[in-house]
């Protein structure tokens, strides 16, 4: 989210002047941090990260500024096939609510028609929508399949999402190998052992 009182300029370039800060406050904020750190915000390295780190959280929290309906918008087209849609290898960059570190994977979003088909890149900006907010994996998989299952109208909505934590790879118990697996079915697929089987055989491919 870009503040009221800045140029949406400065949102897409770090040339911004030392004295034209990009969110004062924000700044502030992260001026202060860094010194409970234990460094120098004034050395060269540091000068700009203020507002670099301002600009880096407004971006990776942006999704609390839109809806599902206007991200999908005018990308739904009238269309009698009824034979699933499989949009999987999705790649998505969120931030764990816990920690305020990157999780970060792959999104695996099924759907099956009910007399409308969804612009393609829509689905994948739909879970962009709902990763870039403070987050956790199984809430970020239930938003996305209710809000393509409300927009869609579909028959039924499936979504699966494989994620590495920075908080259990970095911290914690620094297990680097691991990741976390949750679905969220909807409609037929929540209904039918066949429909759901055969999403999960498309992305196992």
């Amino acid at each position: 989210m870009v503040p009221k009182n800045v140029s949406s300029a400065f949102a897409t370039t770090d040339a911004i002047k030392p004295d034209e800060p990009y969110d004062a406050e924000f700044e502030k904020l992260i001026t202060a941090m860094l010194v409970r750190l234990g460094e120098d915000p004034d050395r060269e390295g540091l000068k700009r990260t203020p507002m670099r780190v301002a600009k880096a959280m407004d971006f990776l929290t942006s999704g609390y500024n839109e809806t599902v309906e206007e991200v999908v918008s005018d990308a739904l087209f009238h269309e009698e096939t009824r034979e699933m849609v499989v949009v999987k290898d999705i790649e998505f960059y969120s931030l764990c609510e816990h920690h305020m570190l990157p999780f970060f994977g792959s999104a695996h979003i099924g759907y099956l028609p009910n007399g409308k088909v969804i612009g393609l890149s829509k689905v994948a900006r739909v879970v962009d929508l709902f990763a870039r907010r403070l987050q956790v994996q199984e809430r970020l998989t239930t938003q996305i399949a209710n809000g393509l299952m409300d927009a869609l109208g579909a028959h039924g909505v499936a979504v699966v999402l494989e994620a590495s934590h920075a908080c259990m790879m970095m911290r914690g118990v620094q297990k680097q190998s691991s990741s976390t697996t949750t679905s969220a079915m909807r409609g037929s697929f929540e209904s039918s052992t066949r429909t759901r089987a055969e999403f999960m055989s498309f992305i196992r491919r």
